[in-house]
């Protein structure tokens, strides 16, 4: 059997001698799947190896990234996947349109430089449901949103209102966005020019001038919608909701950010 099994002869002895007992790396290399695990569940799937790792150091433990693969490669847990998703920008129009002064640098050196808009389309039982969000480029945070069955001007003016609000109305931040009707509308354009902001677009059909509200959206459906069943339009208003507000500004950790949330990057800097 030693033989078939492919065993030392030595190691089949000294685990006679042992009888049924556990080895200690076999006990602790239990006790941290379950720890591995839990911070797991508690990400709401969402969380791979390097948060997880993150997660833990904060609480004493510190297993390497390798370590909480294998575990997690063990236990069947695989973090939910990002997805491609089309983009959605009607440009075909006779706006004015504004040029890009962001060219694609997404840098911040603090709060309320540049801020970054964009729509998206969430289906529901009831029809489309549309999302404008405003995230400040600094800490990546979602500063204002804002959603409606129909996608007007208004739903981009409402976004902005409440990133002001909460910003408490800065002057001279660049917004940007893509060449979409909403953000070229009269609207829009007297609001930004009635708090003395400066507007920026993407080039033309290019995704990439607007990266970081695309991944946004990206980790919203991914982490958020794609597994859960049809909703109506209530309950997809709740569960963005509960995203924004709940798990993406508070608790979700960017790799950006050194692995700090949005809202304790920017505790952390105000400091």
């Amino acid at each position: 059997m030693v033989a078939v099994l492919q065993v030392s002869r030595s190691g089949y002895y000294a685990w006679r001698k042992s009888g049924l007992t556990t080895s200690p790396r076999a006990v602790k290399r239990a006790q941290r799947d379950v720890l591995i695990k839990e911070a797991f569940d508690d990400s709401k799937a969402r969380n791979g190896a390097r948060r997880i790792q993150v997660d833990l150091a904060e609480h004493g433990d510190k297993p390497d990234v390798k370590t909480i693969r294998n575990s997690m490669a063990r236990q069947g847990l695989v973090a939910k996947a990002a997805r491609k998703f089309k983009v959605t920008t009607d440009s075909n129009h006779t706006l004015p349109v504004a040029p890009n002064l962001l060219e694609q640098d997404f840098n911040a050196t603090g709060p309320n430089q540049k801020w970054v808009g964009d729509i998206t389309y969430l289906m529901t039982s009831e029809g489309w449901l549309y999302l404008a969000v405003i995230i400040d480029l600094y800490s990546r945070a979602v500063i204002g949103w804002s959603m409606s069955n129909r996608m007007t001007a208004d739903l981009v003016c409402d976004a902005l209102k409440m990133a002001l609000f909460r910003r408490r109305r800065p002057k001279k931040v660049i917004v940007h966005s893509d060449r979409g009707s909403q953000y070229c509308s009269h609207d829009y354009r007297a609001l930004i020019t009635k708090h003395q902001l400066v507007q920026s677009m993407s080039r033309k059909g290019n995704c990439w001038d607007n990266a970081c509200a695309e991944s946004f959206f990206h980790s919203l459906k991914v982490e958020a919608l794609q597994d859960e069943p049809i909703m109506d339009r209530e309950t997809m208003r709740q569960h963005v909701f509960e995203y924004i507000e709940v798990d993406y500004n508070k608790t979700r950790r960017h790799s950006a950010l050194g692995y700090l949330s949005p809202e304790s990057f920017e505790l952390k800097n105000s400091a």
